[in-house]
């Protein structure tokens, strides 16, 4: 997915490096990261709660932006219609919840993102990519996420485009009925599952689907920090109640987490880890670099059409074949800034609690 703003910041993103001292508290401490709105197209623009990066906490391990969005009713939105646009030192990660989106990328890969099922595409150093909800697409529902590639990888790294659809787990709930819903995990081991996904940090990203009135406890690692983006409201992590599609944040430290469903419904969350980014990196628009110097350059050749990013090929959006709603065949990149924005740096991988436990 793109960054359709049309005026984004420039990020300078790093961590501390160290870890939440010992101490006798009931439960790890939460930081809650509340989401801002930002419109994703046209006229017809379909709303996304984005909570990574922001000023407050821009990273969690190497994951470096977190959208969710829905459930959206596609004969009002219009659904997803995101026309060819670059991408670079990253890798973006794609789950849905309900839906069907097309993918097609200039590393000549198609795929269909459907939910439960992950797609991941590795930019390397440059990658284009189209997105498009499929014809008989109501309702859209999921997180569009993106992973910071480390300096070895984020030029080196070949062009690519991985599926996967793991297998449900059984979630053990502290209570009676003792199944506190499932899980699926996408990148990385929990559970006693490995997803075979290609990532180049040591990171976790899995879907909990918590039932009703449920708790569970989860073994965490503790090198890694984690936050649980949750779908709605009623979501507690360590007894502190996550607002709808905000992230519960815990640093690293953490042997076990505590996950609680306070509601009558079945609640969706999306549980991210890893362990802290040791690299300071610069986020634009969609491109990811280390300096400025990059940014400007990728956007030169991206408006010049260069070859870093190659060309989609077969793209057909709601405007007809090559065209999106709003006419056009690919997203040009937005001005750069006057000046250069203040660099923002990440804290250290310690949460900051934001509320009372319940």
């Amino acid at each position: 997915m793109s960054n359709t703003e049309a005026h984004p910041d420039e990020l300078v993103l790093g961590d501390g490096g160290c870890a939440r001292p010992e101490s006798d508290c009931p439960g790890a401490d939460v930081e809650i990261i509340t989401a801002r709105e930002v419109p994703l197209g046209g006229p017809r623009a379909m709303t996304v709660h984005r909570t990574l990066p922001q000023r407050q906490r821009s990273m969690i391990g190497a994951w470096c932006f977190a959208d969710h969005y829905g459930p959206d009713d596609v004969s009002v939105t219009g659904g997803m219609d995101v026309a060819p646009h670059p991408h670079t030192g990253l890798q973006t990660v794609s789950w849905l919840f309900e839906g069907e989106i097309q993918h097609i990328d200039s590393g000549g890969n198609r795929g269909l993102v459907r939910p439960g099922e992950v797609n991941l595409m590795t930019s390397g150093g440059g990658i284009c990519h189209s997105e498009t909800s499929t014809a008989h697409t109501t309702a859209l529902h999921g997180v569009q996420l993106w992973l910071a590639l480390p300096e070895g990888a984020r030029t080196d790294a070949p062009r690519a485009f991985e599926h996967y659809a793991p297998t449900p787990f059984r979630l053990t709930g502290l209570t009676l009925p003792r199944s506190a819903g499932q899980a699926r995990v996408f990148i990385g081991t929990m559970f006693g599952q490995t997803s075979p996904v290609t990532t180049y940090t040591p990171l976790l990203g899995a879907e909990l689907k918590v039932a009703p009135g449920q708790e569970f406890v989860m073994q965490v690692n503790p090198e890694f920090e984690h936050g649980l983006l949750v779908d709605a409201a009623g979501l507690q992590l360590e007894g502190v109640d996550i607002p709808a599609r905000a992230i519960g944040y815990t640093g690293v430290g953490e042997k076990t987490l505590t996950v609680k469903n306070t509601t009558d419904a079945e609640i969706y969350a999306i549980f991210l880890g890893g362990e802290p980014f040791g690299e300071e990196i610069l986020m634009w628009w969609n491109f990811v670099a280390r300096d400025y110097s990059e940014i400007e350059q990728y956007r030169r050749e991206w408006q010049a059409r260069g070859e870093r990013f190659g060309r989609v090929e077969g793209y057909v959006g709601h405007g007809g074949p090559d065209r999106n709603a709003e006419g056009q065949s690919w997203l040009p990149a937005p001005e750069l800034p006057n000046a250069r924005i203040r660099p923002r740096k990440n804290p250290e991988p310690v949460a900051r609690p934001s509320q009372e436990r319940g």
